[in-house]
């Protein structure tokens, strides 16, 4: 596999840049779980932004699902309107607000969840890893190939899992691990539109066994809370290139995120 990766090396050179040190950029407050969102010169935390959310989104409706820089836009036309006052007397409100009754505030508590990830790191933003990503991850890794099931019931699945991501993504560049996801999601995600012919033939060079890719990426996409792996972040600092951040804690009640392609 080496002169294989060497190759996708030659057309994915990662750029040069600062080191990003991730501890000292980390936005969380001593004894937080998750940072705060930056917005109009406030820090909302979860149920603030969710809240706040919720004022403007129950409104217009949320599908289909906004993208990341849509939510934020969204953020900031709210706090305009409703302003640190009305911020606060809505968040009381939302934080009692049933999920089972109100499917709206379920969305908006994962909205606000997607912008802490965010906004995780102070000069840069991030996002979860991918399925395709994570799944090229699994390939590059040792983790021997199973039938689904099988590997399902191991006692030690979980910790196997994310033994063998942590070897994978750092097998190659960050960079390249990004572009190899795309073309994995583009091949065993759904339909494809755009095709690069010479992109595909790099990525069978570096990833050539189709039922050793098609194991990592139905493992990695595994639907429900009790199989889905948490993921690490990807980061983007503002000084350029990328970086793989820690893997963030679970949301409210449980949630995750999950993408199939990078959505930032």
């Amino acid at each position: 596999m080496s002169a294989a990766l060497d190759a996708v090396y030659g057309q994915v050179t990662p750029p040069a840049g600062p080191v990003f040190c991730l501890a000292e950029h980390d936005r969380r407050r001593g004894g937080e779980d998750f940072p705060t969102i930056p917005v109009q010169g406030l820090e909302l935390d979860l149920n603030e932004t969710a809240a706040a959310l919720f004022e403007l989104l129950a409104d217009e409706g949320a599908h289909p699902v906004p993208s990341t820089d849509d939510l934020y836009a969204t953020l900031v036309r709210a706090v305009m309107v409703l302003g640190p006052v009305g911020i606060a007397e809505a968040s009381e409100v939302f934080a009692g607000l049933p999920e089972d009754e109100f499917p709206e505030v379920r969305d908006c508590r994962r909205f606000a969840y997607r912008l802490a990830l965010s906004f995780w790191y102070e000069g840069a933003r991030s996002r979860p890893m991918s399925v395709g990503e994570a799944g090229v991850a699994l390939y590059l890794s040792s983790l021997h190939r199973y039938r689904q099931a099988e590997f399902r019931q191991l006692p030690a699945h979980a910790l196997l899992l994310s033994r063998a991501l942590h070897e994978g993504m750092t097998a190659v560049p960050t960079e390249t691990l990004i572009r190899l996801g795309a073309l994995m999601a583009a091949e065993l995600g759904g339909p494809r539109k755009d095709r690069d012919r010479g992109a595909e033939w790099l990525y069978k060079q570096a990833l050539p066994d189709y039922h050793r890719r098609r194991f990592c990426f139905d493992t990695m996409r595994a639907v429900g809370p009790k199989w889905q792996q948490p993921l690490p972040l990807i980061v983007r600092p503002d000084t350029g290139g990328y970086t793989i951040g820690l893997t963030p804690p679970e949301g409210p009640y449980g949630m995750r995120v999950q993408w199939m392609r990078a959505e930032w």
